[in-house]
């Protein structure tokens, strides 16, 4: 960490470390889709989303209140949509409220320009709401197939 990821100034604080300013790292964070250049706002929503859609679906199948019941993956998808909703709100609010490009940080120096704007957020929170929804759909789809059944007999 030198002196010039703080401007020359050493008595600015940073949250610089060995691990997250490393190469390794920063060449990580950069390949992630909300760094990653050349991608539009809804291709960055829609690949955040399906993640977070496919993995959040899990827990409220198999750890929710009807867990016991014939109806615990179509509950479990529906509050996986229902928390996508949720964060899309969340988004819709942040967009609204944003006054400017985000700060770029030791991590991420390159922040996308169309983050910036009230209308790439949008584009942003409906590439979320889709990509989660479709994502959430997947998993239960998933759940849903004969082979499930195996593999979690392999596993006992």
């Amino acid at each position: 960490m030198d002196a010039i990821q703080h401007g020359g100034d050493p008595q600015v604080g940073n949250l610089a470390t060995p691990l997250n300013s490393s190469d390794i790292s920063r060449a990580f964070i950069q390949n992630l889709p909300a760094y990653r250049a050349g991608m539009s706002p809804l291709g960055r929503g829609l690949e955040i989303g399906m993640a977070h859609g496919y993995f959040v679906y899990g827990p409220f199948a198999v750890l929710g209140p009807l867990r016991g019941t014939d109806f615990a993956e179509t509950a479990g998808v529906l509050a996986a949509i229902g928390l996508i909703a949720i964060l899309t709100i969340a988004l819709s609010l942040y967009a609204s409220a944003i006054g400017g490009k985000p700060v770029s940080i030791v991590t991420a120096p390159d922040v996308p320009e169309e983050l910036g704007t009230r209308a790439g957020w949008s584009e942003f929170a409906t590439g979320f709401f889709l990509g989660g929804s479709g994502g959430a759909a997947f998993a239960y789809a998933l759940s849903l197939t004969p082979y499930v059944d195996i593999i979690q007999e392999v596993f006992k």
